[in-house]
């Protein structure tokens, strides 16, 4: 590890808050034209004029104005700081997750086991906020939170140990530099494995039961209003950009690319990007699965193909050692 002075460390904290703060707009923001186009939405293309630019700023007046309400029989401690706990581990995430070699908030050695290790803690919030709510509904979804962090905890690790044990370090850094053109087949089943895991991990569609607004209105934030409502969508698209920056890192090369020299953390974050648009695809495109079907297809999906992919890679290590 480098030593860095005051200066340095400050200055990182601050690009990666500035980070923090922009990119999931971002990804909001990206969410809204792809779902409007997909889905054939007039409104978010109308406000502010040209192309809907001023929809997440409307979103964001609207939320401001509403009442910031505690029900009565809440855990008033817990239920308040339920949002900050979800979205705050996304941003310790990020810190850890490397733009380019030079790039990063904090390159620890297992850099690895950090970005999973917090991002899991995103999930207690929505525990938190499910069992503090006093509802049925709000409770009912923080079962269903729990069980699909574990369920899914366990591919999302496998296929994460595949791509460690390949660059034989746990460092991002070391994985990044490691990758090569061969990783897009040789990984490819992992690949897979970490997206599908990685997008039922935020509770994203079609994985979204937790949160199902069809049975549980809308599950752990039924009883949230205003900002703290919004500091959970806020914490689901930092997510979404976390895991996007970790799969390309872990699979796309990271910063690999033409003149990645000067352009690598352009090359990252473009990779991401695309990531990200994927995850807002699945979205649009696939239903909701039962509860059932989400544990079976854990189980007895993606955790067989996760150890699969562990064993090809253990073989291909020793066999080009």
């Amino acid at each position: 590890m480098v030593d860095l002075s005051w200066f340095d460390v400050v200055l990182r904290a601050v690009i990666v808050l500035v980070g923090f703060l922009t990119m999931p707009l971002l990804v909001g923001q990206t969410e809204h034209k792809v779902m409007a186009h997909m889905q054939g939405r007039l409104g978010p293309m109308y406000a502010g004029g040209f192309h809907g630019w001023a929809q997440l700023i409307a979103d964001g007046v609207k939320f401001t104005q509403k009442e910031d309400i505690v029900p009565a029989a809440a855990d008033r401690g817990a239920f308040r700081w339920a949002p900050a706990v979800a979205l705050v581990s996304y941003l310790l995430a990020l810190a850890a997750v490397p733009f380019s070699p030079s790039m990063v908030g904090a390159d620890v050695p297992g850099s690895l086991l950090l970005v999973l290790a917090v991002s899991g803690i995103g999930t207690v919030g929505t525990l938190m906020a499910g069992w503090s709510s006093g509802n049925k509904y709000s409770l009912i979804g923080a079962m269903r939170s729990a069980a699909q962090l574990v369920s899914y905890e366990l591919p999302l690790i496998l296929a994460s140990a595949s791509f460690a044990m390949a660059a034989g370090t746990l460092s991002l850094t070391g994985i990044a530099h490691a990758w090569t053109p061969v990783w897009l087949i040789w990984q490819l089943p992992g690949a897979l494995v970490f997206l599908v895991a990685a997008t039922a991990e935020l509770q994203r569609p079609p994985f979204d039961m937790p949160v199902a607004d069809s049975e549980l209105v809308m599950g752990p934030y039924t009883e949230y209003t205003g900002l703290r409502f919004a500091f959970f969508l806020l914490a689901e698209y930092a997510g979404i950009v976390v895991m996007s920056l970790l799969f390309a890192v872990l699979y796309l090369g990271g910063w690999t690319g033409p003149f990645d020299g000067a352009l690598g953390w352009l090359w990252t974050l473009l990779k991401g990007f695309l990531v990200a648009v994927v995850i807002i695809w699945m979205r649009v495109s696939w239903p909701r699965l039962r509860e059932d079907q989400l544990q079976r297809f854990a189980w007895l999906g993606l955790v067989p193909i996760a150890l699969l992919q562990l064993a090809i890679t253990a073989v291909g290590v020793v066999l080009t050692a």
